[in-house]
């Protein structure tokens, strides 16, 4: 392994440690604290190993993993993007991309060239692997905001109409866990914990 590479790879690792200081409008669970996207992350490797049955289709559950672990690190450059925004999204896309380009730029090219394509495979969503994904990365917020009381949800204003369409992208992956998501939708509704 040349010396290069491994400076290379190294420096990556350092520029990713920003991911820890990248905060999501979702709170941790008990409510005391926003979380970050490492913490975001991290949680969501776990419930993929955890919830991988409930998969619509087969999966390779280690691509889903490496998926979870790269999709969101563009937001170091780009900003986590509240999922309510809609000006925001408007140049999502574009903002994720340069940072794509760079971050994963960094990086040897073999490697840059297999992190930047699990990133493109998230966002295309046309892989099992990506719709499993994709579906853990929605239910992890909805699932937080209800155990913290309404935390995000409550701070930004946002009622049930707008959570259960964001929750319908957790279909394609698993129809068991979209309906877990709505059920618990309705739940925090008659708890008064989510605005009907």
């Amino acid at each position: 392994m040349s010396s290069e590479r491994l400076t290379q790879q190294l420096a990556f690792i350092i520029e990713v440690d920003k991911l820890k200081s990248v905060l999501r409008q979702s709170y941790i669970a008990n409510g005391s604290r926003r979380e970050n996207d490492a913490e975001h992350t991290w949680h969501l490797c776990l419930m993929a190993v955890v919830l991988a049955e409930h998969a619509n289709e087969p999966i390779d559950l280690l691509r889903v993993l490496k998926m979870l672990l790269v999709h969101d690190i563009v937001e170091i450059d780009a900003g986590d993007t509240f999922a309510y925004d809609v000006a925001g999204h408007s140049d999502k896309a574009e903002r994720e991309e340069q940072a794509a380009q760079r971050l994963f730029g960094l990086l040897p090219a073999d490697l840059a060239g297999e992190l930047i394509g699990l990133f493109h495979e998230f966002e295309a969503q046309e892989t099992a692997e990506a719709k499993f994904a994709l579906s853990m990365d929605r239910l992890s917020p909805m699932m937080l905001n209800y155990e913290s009381g309404g935390g995000g949800w409550k701070v930004n204003k946002v009622g049930a109409s707008k959570v259960l369409k964001r929750v319908e992208t957790i279909r394609p992956g698993s129809e068991t866990l979209r309906d877990a998501a709505e059920a618990l939708i309705h739940k925090a509704v008659t708890e008064g914990i989510l605005e009907p």
